[in-house]
């Protein structure tokens, strides 16, 4: 057998359910390479390992049905794990343990999955890079000295240096896909309603949803099955899925009517050679596939972004901090909320009311097509301090809202959206395409995706990273 991390996590739950690999054999598998890899990479800021071999052990004696039981998937450090330390990637926080458990977290404990750790994310999931103040940057496994991205950084950092077969993850402003595209990974921003933040993270907006990153769509489609609940209380739902979303991973998609534009909606940014060429090869593997590309205007205006920033100064207050600690926060989060407390309540519910109203023009043209092609982020990846290697933090967040120029839409539409890591750079750095599609519309980007990971042979073939 090939060795552990290299089996796929669906191929890791057979072996255990075939008895070749044990859950605490696979769990410390990890473990071990967490140990020996992570301080290269800064993947976790936590790692449970006693708590996770007792999982495991217990899975040994009675694992529960499902394709993913016994395997190892990690939770992001803004989500809640019962007597856990969760730090929001705050040094604030540095001593806080989690009351509760999130019910997503629920969720991957009833399914067998085995919680080995919590990854590494930004100060409150804020920027779309992971550096902090209470663990070490975390490094793209393909090119250590590149940032992995975030707000999921650590998540997709684990998943693409070997250290998970797959993560949890949460996408606010492309949280998800940007460091998916960033690692070279398939990463899902499911459908606004999708999954539960309960029982303490409001909905609010509706602007953020916990999804799955994984190296194969199957994996992550089997994950956003465990994942996909609803709890009383929650103030939006999405619309039913039909049979599971791992059953569509397997299903030919049909031939589509897709969209495409890459024209930014952020003012000043520029989409880089390497993006254009990646964009424009997922074109070609698309049509080559049967499917309908067709060029359309940008469905949004720059006009809008504004309404967004507003938005994401005030959605930067909702951490309690202490007046005692606010010192430690760093100065891109002290910059933000600072806006955000000058934020009065009718300008933020102007900001929400002018971003709806430009989803529902927005919907009545997307929603002629089965998916729309754009780029994930506008630039390759970006060295480590590159967001912070600046004067003072209004230029950093101008760094960070032209990179990730194309995501936040998908947030503000409550559309689910996907990354394909199709191109690779001559320097081996991953760039990434993204799908959206209508809303509910989960099944059908999970059965493209899974179309054109076939014809390319896997996205990424005898590729690995060096770390790897």
């Amino acid at each position: 057998m090939r060795d552990l991390h290299e089996l796929t996590a669906l191929e890791q739950a057979q072996a255990i359910r075939d008895r070749v690999v044990s859950p605490v054999e696979l769990t410390r598998h990890y473990l071990d390479r967490i140990e020996q890899i992570d301080p290269r990479v800064g993947a976790y800021v936590t790692v449970t390992a006693e708590r996770a071999l007792e999982q495991a052990g217990r899975l040994q004696e009675n694992l529960p049905d499902g394709p993913l039981a016994g395997v190892p998937i990690p939770v992001k450090d803004l989500n809640l794990v019962k007597d856990v330390p969760i730090m929001f990637g705050s040094a604030t926080y540095r001593d806080f343990v989690a009351p509760v458990d999130d019910t997503v977290v629920e969720r991957l404990r009833e399914a067998g999955t085995v919680m080995i750790g919590k990854t590494a994310t930004p100060e409150f999931g804020l920027p779309c890079y992971t550096e902090t103040d209470v663990s070490p940057p975390t490094r793209s496994p393909w090119d250590t000295e590149r940032s992995a991205g975030g707000s999921s950084g650590g998540a997709a950092a684990a998943v693409a240096a070997g250290l998970a077969p797959a993560a949890q993850g949460s996408d606010g402003a492309g949280s998800i896909r940007i460091p998916a595209s960033v690692c070279g990974l398939f990463g899902i921003k499911p459908t606004r309603g999708r999954i539960s933040f309960a029982p303490i993270i409001p909905d609010l907006a509706g602007l953020s949803t916990n999804g799955p990153i994984a190296r194969t769509v199957a994996d992550a489609a089997a994950l956003l099955d465990v994942m996909a609940h609803n709890v009383p209380g929650d103030l939006y739902l999405a619309p039913p899925a039909e049979g599971t979303f791992l059953a569509h991973a397997g299903r030919e998609p049909g031939r589509l009517r897709i969209a495409r534009f890459a024209d930014p909606v952020v003012p000043g940014a520029e989409v880089d050679p390497a993006v254009l060429a990646a964009y424009e090869e997922a074109s070609v593997t698309l049509a080559g596939l049967g499917h309908e590309v067709v060029d359309i205007a940008r469905p949004y205006g720059p006009d809008l972004v504004p309404q967004f920033v507003t938005m994401w100064y005030a959605f930067a207050c909702m951490h309690p901090v202490a007046d005692d600690q606010t010192g430690r926060l760093r100065p891109i989060t002290a910059w933000l909320r600072e806006r955000g407390f000058a934020t009065p309540a009718p300008a933020f519910l102007q900001a929400q009311a002018a971003l709806q109203l430009a989803t529902r023009g927005a919907l009545a043209v997307t929603d002629a097509y089965d998916a729309v092609l754009t780029p994930t982020v506008t630039q390759p990846p970006r060295p480590l301090g590159w967001f912070e290697d600046v004067a003072d933090p209004e230029e950093t967040f101008e760094r960070m809202t032209r990179f990730a120029a194309f995501p936040a839409i998908y947030n503000v539409s409550g559309q689910p959206a996907v990354n394909l890591p199709l191109h690779w750079t001559a320097d081996g750095l991953p760039i990434g395409v993204m799908l959206g599609g209508r809303i509910g519309g989960e099944a059908t980007l999970i059965s493209l995706s899974a179309q054109v990971e076939a014809a390319r042979g896997g996205f990424w073939g005898e590729r690995r990273p060096p770390v790897w």
